[in-house]
C-alpha cells in the first residue's frame, strides 16, 4: 500500500474518535506507513501509542494555497503530497478545492472523510464509526469503534500506594458541567464509602483556565488527599490516568483519552448524545440527564455506578 496520510484538525476528542480508524489501517495493513497531518500536541499521540509511524504540523502557512483554486501550489507540499499513495482528509473542504489541488500535486487515492458527525440517524451512529466509513473504499471495515492505547512505560512517574480516583470537573462548554458543589459532594461521598483513604488526581486545561482555581479552593475544604494536575502533554496525561483506578468526567476529550487508556470510567453526559459522542469502550458507563441538563445528574446514581467499578466501596 505505501505510504498513507491522514489529515485531521479538531480537538483532541475529535482527534480520539478516529484513532479506530487509524488502529484498522494499522492493523490490516502493517506493512504501510502512516503520517498524520494534524496538530503537534494532538498528533503526536497516534505516534507515541505506535499507530503512527510520524506527524506533520497542519499550522503551516502555505497549506491555505491548496484551499485556492487554480493556486500555484509550493513545491515543498506538492512533494509532499505526491509521496502518499492514499490521502484521507476530515478537513471542511466544501468546494472541494483542497481536494482538487492535493489530486494535483499528484495523488490518485484521496478519500474524504466526514467533517461533521450526523446526529440525526435513528438508531445514533457511534461518532467513530462514522468516521471509519470512508475506509469502506479501501475494503476496510470497522470491527471495533473503540481504541486502547498502548503507551511506553514512563518510569519517571510513581504510583501513590492509595488507590487513585482521577476527575476532570470542567469541558470546553459550562452546558457540559455538572456543578462544582456537585464535585464536592461525590468525592466527600466516595471517600466516605471507602474503607481506606483515597487519593484524588484533579485534571485541568485550558478550557478551565480562570475557574479551576475556585474549584480547588473548594476541594482543599475537603481535605482529601489530591494532586492538580494542569496543562499536561498528552503523553503525560495518559501516563497518569492509566494509572488511576477510576475516572469520572464530563463529555470531553480528556474523557475519551481516560477510556483509551483502559481505566473504568463513569461519564455524564447532559446536552450531547452520549449513543454518537460517548467513547464505545467496554470501561466506560455513561450517565445522561434525562433533562439534558448536568443539573439533571443524581449524586446517588453515580456514587451507586462507582461502586459498581470501585469493589473496594461499601
Amino acid at each position: 500500500m505505501g505510504k498513507i496520510l491522514i489529515i485531521r484538525g479538531g480537538a483532541l476528542g475529535d482527534f480520539i474518535l478516529t484513532l479506530p480508524s487509524i488502529q484498522l489501517i494499522r492493523d490490516t495493513l502493517p506493512d504501510a506507513q502512516i503520517e498524520i497531518l494534524g496538530y503537534p500536541n494532538v498528533a503526536t499521540l497516534a505516534e507515541s501509542a505506535g499507530l503512527a509511524d510520524a506527524s506533520r504540523s497542519i499550522e503551516y502557512g502555505p497549506l491555505s494555497l491548496f484551499f485556492v483554486p487554480g493556486a500555484s501550489l509550493p513545491d515543498d507540499l506538492v512533494d509532499y503530497f505526491q509521496s502518499f499513495a492514499v490521502v484521507i482528509s476530515y478537513l471542511y473542504d466544501p468546494d472541494g478545492y483542497f481536494e482538487s489541488n492535493v489530486r494535483k500535486a499528484g495523488v490518485d487515492t484521496y478519500l474524504r472523510g466526514p467533517y461533521r458527525i450526523d446526529e440525526s440517524t435513528s438508531p445514533a451512529v457511534p461518532a467513530s464509526v462514522q468516521l471509519a466509513r470512508p475506509l469502506e473504499q479501501l475494503a476496510l471495515f470497522l470491527e471495533n469503534p473503540a481504541v486502547t492505547l498502548s503507551l511506553p512505560a514512563d518510569e519517571s512517574h510513581t504510583k501513590t500506594n492509595r488507590r487513585t480516583i482521577a476527575i476532570h470537573p470542567g469541558s470546553g462548554s459550562p452546558s457540559k458541567n455538572w456543578s462544582f458543589e456537585a464535585w464536592i459532594d461525590i468525592v466527600s461521598r466516595i471517600q466516605e464509602a471507602s474503607a481506606e483513604p483515597l487519593h484524588f488526581l484533579i485534571v485541568s486545561g485550558e478550557a478551565e483556565t480562570g475557574i479551576i482555581d475556585q474549584f480547588l479552593e473548594m476541594f482543599s475544604g475537603t481535605g482529601l488527599s489530591h494532586f492538580h494536575l494542569q496543562n499536561a502533554t498528552l503523553p503525560d496525561l495518559a501516563t497518569h490516568l492509566s494509572r488511576a483506578d477510576l475516572f469520572l468526567g464530563h463529555d470531553t476529550g480528556v474523557s475519551h483519552l481516560a477510556a483509551a487508556c483502559d481505566i473504568p470510567c463513569v461519564l455524564l453526559f447532559g446536552p450531547t448524545n452520549p449513543a454518537v459522542w460517548a467513547p464505545q469502550n467496554s470501561n466506560v458507563e455513561v450517565i445522561q440527564s434525562e433533562s439534558g441538563s448536568l443539573a439533571g445528574v443524581n449524586s446517588d446514581t453515580v456514587l451507586e455506578r462507582v461502586r459498581e467499578l470501585v469493589h473496594t466501596l461499601k
